[in-house]
């Protein structure tokens, strides 16, 4: 029982590592926070620090979300369980210590536990995420629609009750963690982000 309890600290502090936070500082040295939007996730920092350190974060949340529930088996085989350790990483990025529990808006953190929990809805909403981000401009109106996305293809991939929930409260979480963005959007006031920008 202290095992798995100390694996869920792990799997918070896991999740609250600020790599945003941390890139922004050793490339420009700057904080996240006090730059752009002020988020300290993925695409402020792809805005304000660059494409490469934007990368860079975007592949060490999602490994911030994807190790603690891929290794959660060893602690305890049970979907429920790692339902739990994905809840944890995914709570400590969007309320991380480390920055005083104002953290990101857990897209990045949770493809990682997704694509470890059920990777196929995972891998669906993450190219709906891609086409309507392609399609709109918008990062925030791609990760709303994958959101919704992801409990709707787990169902349609055979998956039980529980992670079908548990999918749909982290897609409300996450859309909730985008509550000023939709405000922008329905008031067109939400800035476009492309990476191919067009000639």
């Amino acid at each position: 029982m202290l095992i798995k309890f100390l694996y869920l600290v792990f799997a918070y502090l896991c999740g609250s590592i600020p790599f945003a936070y941390i890139v922004a500082k050793v490339v420009k040295k700057v904080d996240i926070r006090k730059v752009g939007s002020g988020n300290p996730g993925t695409t402020n920092v792809f805005r304000s620090i660059g494409k490469g350190a934007g990368i860079v974060v975007f592949a060490f949340d999602t490994l911030k979300g994807f190790i603690p529930v891929f290794f959660a088996i060893f602690i305890d085989n049970s979907f429920s369980y790692s339902v739990i350790v994905a809840t944890a990483a995914i709570v400590g990025h969007m309320f991380p210590i480390f920055l005083n529990f104002k953290g990101g808006k857990g897209v990045a953190t949770g493809l990682g536990v997704f694509l470890a929990l059920m990777p196929l809805p995972c891998l669906v909403a993450f190219m709906v995420f891609g086409l309507v981000f392609l399609l709109s401009g918008y990062v925030a109106l791609g990760s709303i629609v994958a959101a919704v996305t992801l409990p709707l293809a787990a169902y349609f991939a055979g998956y039980g009750l529980e992670p079908i929930i548990f999918s749909f409260a982290a897609a409300m979480l996450i859309i909730c963690k985008h509550k000023a963005n939709i405000m922008r959007l329905k008031n067109c006031t939400e800035n476009r982000f492309k990476i191919l920008k067009r000639k």
